[in-house]
């Protein structure tokens, strides 16, 4: 990646990954820090990111080690290139088409984390964003392709200490958002820009467009970032 060092490079990605893909697109965790947030104050809703931020590392974690050998492999990871790059233009238009900050959950993860809260009774905030976060499927899967672009890519190596880092970077990504999230609520503002969290939202998925077609045809050129 460029001239940077791998280790600096793959905490680079975790953080950008962490505060652009996973955090700033609003979700039940972001919904949650909104509404809690502004009941009940800064500490509790910085608790709720923290447990969030725990169990996202977590996936990310279990991406990379569960799923490195496979992204890494010969074809294998000439087709991810291609394909991951596909899914970043996915997010992008999903992100683009967003129309509230109202979501929800598909049934399965319903299910999965009405269970979950049945059964570990999360009473605190950082039991509620681990639970949250825990019980969303669609978390863990979107962590599995974001491994295999970052790895098909170069952009993390395939060692430990570069994993390592990754996980490192979407840990502070990820509280960065929301601890800042969870200030700017505590202090009254979440309600009242919930429109510039969309626009936020349909700005990232247009970056997210260009740079999803521009690694393509790069790609496609014989080129590669």
């Amino acid at each position: 990646m460029l001239a940077l060092h791998p280790i600096f490079a793959s905490a680079l990605a975790g953080y950008t990954c962490g505060l652009v893909l996973s955090s700033i697109p609003f979700g039940p965790i972001n919904l949650t820090i909104l509404n809690e947030g502004a009941r009940r104050g800064f500490l509790w809703a910085v608790l709720i990111g923290l447990g969030a931020s725990t169990m996202e590392c977590t996936y990310c974690a279990i991406s990379f080690t569960g799923f490195s050998s496979f992204f890494t492999g010969g074809r294998i990871k000439t087709i991810m290139e291609v394909f991951s790059c596909a899914f970043i233009v996915f997010i992008g238009i999903k992100f683009l088409l967003t129309k509230s900050v109202r979501v929800k959950l598909d049934a399965t993860s319903e299910r999965l984390e009405a269970r979950l809260e049945q059964r570990l009774h999360p009473h605190s905030g950082y039991m509620t964003g681990l639970v949250r976060v825990m019980g969303n499927l669609g978390v863990l899967l979107f962590w599995i392709f974001l491994a295999a672009y970052l790895l098909s890519h170069d952009w993390v190596d395939d060692t430990f200490a570069a994993k390592a880092a990754c996980v490192g970077g979407v840990a502070l990504g990820t509280n960065t958002w929301f601890i800042s999230l969870s200030f700017a609520v505590s202090r009254g503002y979440g309600r009242m820009n919930e429109a510039a969290l969309v626009r936020m939202q349909h700005f990232s998925g247009i970056v997210l467009i260009v740079f999803g077609l521009v690694q393509i045809a790069l790609k496609m050129a014989g080129f590669k970032l």
